[in-house]
């Protein structure tokens, strides 16, 4: 159930993006000030403007907005991540990480936010800790192809390189199609090569 309600939100939040595209951003802002001032307990009108304020890349305004919502609705998913989407953007990943861990808390196998997670703790330079979030991907979404895929990534960063060449090779299997999961791997055993040939 809480899956459903998550995906509604999500799909609701980028709707509204698109909802906008016919006007300018900006006459949206004014339009949805003035009826945020007519309805200032409306989550609703305070998602859609903070949405808007992504697009313009206001993150400011976002997060103040996404504040407000939490403020109204204190389990709101949506502005959760996407005030964790926003802290990022300004490097504030003490913040990002908390919103990430709270949306977690409430919604554990949630894919985006869960990678999301992992990848503000990359920013952070927290390396056991990111590679802990990437196993959990695993372990909630062993089907993913993509879950693999990037850990398989960050393996190869830390120059773990038969971890990374196991995990480009169980993203392959699920999809074998994937022409930039093939290019990837080879990518390891071409490193993998002149690592040894150094030796």
């Amino acid at each position: 159930m809480k899956t459903k309600i998550l995906l509604l939100l999500l799909v609701f939040h980028f709707s509204l993006l698109a909802s906008f595209a016919q006007t300018s951003w900006r006459d949206s802002l004014a339009v949805l000030n003035t009826l945020i001032a007519q309805n200032p307990q409306s989550t609703d009108l305070r998602l859609r403007k903070a949405a808007v304020n992504i697009e313009l890349q206001q993150w400011d305004y976002a997060i103040d907005e996404y504040g407000r919502v939490l403020q109204l609705d204190g389990n709101n998913l949506s502005a959760l991540y996407f005030r964790a989407y926003s802290y990022n953007h300004q490097r504030r990943y003490d913040e990002a990480r908390a919103d990430y861990e709270r949306f977690l808390a409430i919604m554990p196998r949630h894919f985006e936010a869960r990678f999301g997670l992992a990848m503000t703790k990359r920013a952070m330079g927290r390396r056991l800790d990111t590679l802990d979030e990437l196993n959990r991907l695993v372990e909630l979404f062993p089907d993913s192809a993509l879950s693999y895929a990037v850990r398989a990534d960050y393996e190869l960063e830390l120059e773990q390189y038969d971890a990374a060449l196991y995990d480009w090779n169980e993203a392959l299997r699920l999809d074998p199609r994937n022409e930039e999961f093939r290019a990837a791997r080879l990518h390891v055993i071409d490193v993998m090569g002149r690592s040894r040939r150094r030796r």
